[in-house]
């Protein structure tokens, strides 16, 4: 039984014994590449690899290899209702010389003609080549790479840090930039669509709120758009992706079973926007069904450093303080709000906290990573002068105190070594240091848990930089705000530092604009078994 017929029958449960037989039989292999050869022809497009290829989630002896069999981005309807057998090589050259892996997966319509092949037994810190094959065409060759064994300490890795993409607001010039960085891996944060915008295949030169996504066939539409940009495709053929979602994957401002329509049937949709994010995403996760899907995962890049790549969609407790007659986020005065102090409200659901917890304890990284969604400091839009003061956005972690609080103590009592907190989300550069105490300055009292870098958007637009400039002003944590330029993070982590460059495009609406690196920082490791933390220099 293939790989990929095995993971359709355990999610889906809903094939018949007449179409297993059909979908294991060569007459059905046949006659889809035959319906598959009209497809082809009666949409003009003759191709069937147009949305490229990826790997992800690696391990030091596997890696994910992923493909989509589509011929027309935005006519899925046009492909045959049969599986197809597609093929695939993996290989120690790019000229695919020394080819060490290989076979075939199905791509079944139930999950749009996918792919996720699990290639196993490599070697541990390795670059690979693979490729896929359908009749006589051929995929792009993309490169990819497992971990280092686990007892080993890499002298360094390149990563690179992006989110928040959305079609409307310009092109992917900073993929374009990733690709040529040639990190060794690359973290998303999330947003890597949006559920709103015409489905077009060029990014046009203003945003128009239309065509929502709400259907499994919608979502998939959305992610077929995004994934036909040259850039977009070239980022993910340069190097292996760890993945996490995070609202517009779904919809908007959305907080566990609710979002901002308060629609009594969003569980549906949910389960379909995480169907359509399984379908287009290196991932190695098994889902039972899509009505929940763990999506929170780890990774370790030998003794180097811990992936901790959390899920604060999923699990978290609904809004605090949501708008009157609807859900969604609100900036709140923390006296007019007093489920801010809710010490039961959760961003990660207790299940997850342990899980966490248990990784942090036990690791044996010089750098503990936790990938996550949002920004993490307290970003107050108000100054606090005394206890009870500010206003707060309730979608982020300023929106869940008590969650955050727990998570910092947790990092405190688990020993684990220099935390480094990545985020996204808010469309900003930030850089900051976390205590236990947000609302003062670092101190011998308040020592700093762990640094914070928070990448700025792949192409969403933010607030105005004078704004952000008053934050920083007012947020003893945050000790740098750039919201102006768009781009993403890319950092050199070694035993004894992390340098973090942030890498800002001068135009994002120009596909050939050139990048600048807007500010430089490095955060100083120190050994698991010292109660101080990594602390963050202004390069």
């Amino acid at each position: 039984m293939d790989e990929q017929r095995r993971i359709f029958l355990a999610t889906t449960g809903r094939l018949s014994a007449l179409s297993a037989a059909v979908l294991t039989s060569a007459s059905a292999s046949t006659a889809a590449l035959a319906q598959n050869r009209v497809a082809a022809r009666e949409s003009g497009n003759t191709y069937p690899f147009s949305l490229g290829v990826a790997s992800g989630s690696p391990l030091p002896d596997a890696v994910i290899l992923w493909t989509r069999i589509l011929y027309d981005p935005l006519n899925a309807a046009a492909m045959p209702a049969l599986a197809l057998s597609v093929r695939w090589e993996m290989a120690e050259d790019e000229n695919f010389r020394r080819v060490v892996a290989k076979g075939s997966a199905s791509a079944a319509p139930e999950l749009a003609h996918s792919v996720h092949v699990d290639v196993t037994g490599l070697r541990p810190d390795r670059w690979y080549w693979y490729r896929f094959m359908l009749g006589d065409a051929v995929s792009p060759v993309g490169r990819t790479r497992t971990a280092p064994a686990a007892g080993s300490m890499p002298k360094q890795l390149k990563l690179a840090v992006a989110s928040c993409q959305h079609w409307e607001f310009g092109t992917y010039a900073a993929h374009r930039h990733i690709t040529a960085a040639a990190p060794d891996l690359v973290a998303f944060l999330g947003d890597y669509i949006y559920e709103w915008g015409p489905y077009q295949l060029r990014h046009p030169t203003s945003a128009v709120r239309v065509a929502e996504s709400f259907t499994l066939a919608d979502y998939r539409a959305r992610y077929a758009q995004y994934k036909t940009d040259r850039d977009l495709q070239a980022a993910h053929q340069a190097a292996p992706w760890i993945v996490t979602w995070d609202d517009h994957e779904v919809a908007n401002d959305y907080a566990n079973d609710r979002d901002e329509r308060l629609d009594p049937r969003f569980i549906e949709r949910r389960a379909a926007a995480y169907q359509a994010f399984y379908e287009h995403m290196p991932l190695r996760a098994r889902p039972a069904n899509f009505t929940h899907m763990r999506i929170y995962q780890r990774y370790d890049w030998g003794k180097l450093a811990r992936f901790h790549v959390l899920d604060d969609r999923q699990y978290r407790a609904h809004l605090a303080c949501e708008p009157k007659g609807r859900g969604g986020s609100n900036s709140v005065p923390l006296r007019a709000c007093p489920a801010l102090k809710d010490k039961r409200r959760t961003m990660l659901g207790k299940e997850q906290e342990q899980w966490l917890a248990q990784g942090l304890s036990a690791s044996p990284a010089r750098w503990n990573i936790l990938a996550q969604q949002t920004l993490m400091a307290q970003n107050s839009q108000l100054p606090i002068l005394k206890e009870g003061d500010g206003r707060f956005w309730t979608d982020g972690w300023d929106g869940y105190p008590a969650a955050r609080q727990h998570l910092m103590d947790t990092l405190h009592t688990s020993r684990a070594s220099n935390p480094l907190v990545l985020s996204g989300d808010v469309h900003s550069f930030f850089a900051s240091e976390l205590t236990r105490n947000p609302t003062r300055p670092r101190s011998a009292g308040n020592p700093v848990i762990a640094t914070e870098l928070c990448g700025t958007s792949i192409t969403s637009p933010s607030r105005p930089q004078t704004r952000t400039e008053q934050y920083v002003r007012m947020n003893p944590a945050i000790k740098y705000g750039r919201s102006d330029k768009r781009g993403y993070m890319l950092l050199t982590i070694t035993p004894t530092d992390t340098t973090a460059y942030f890498m800002a495009l001068s135009d994002v609406h120009n596909n050939a604009s050139p990048i600048t690196r807007a500010a430089t920082f490095i955060i100083n490791g120190v050994r698991s078994d010292n109660r101080t933390r990594a602390q963050l220099l202004r390069s």
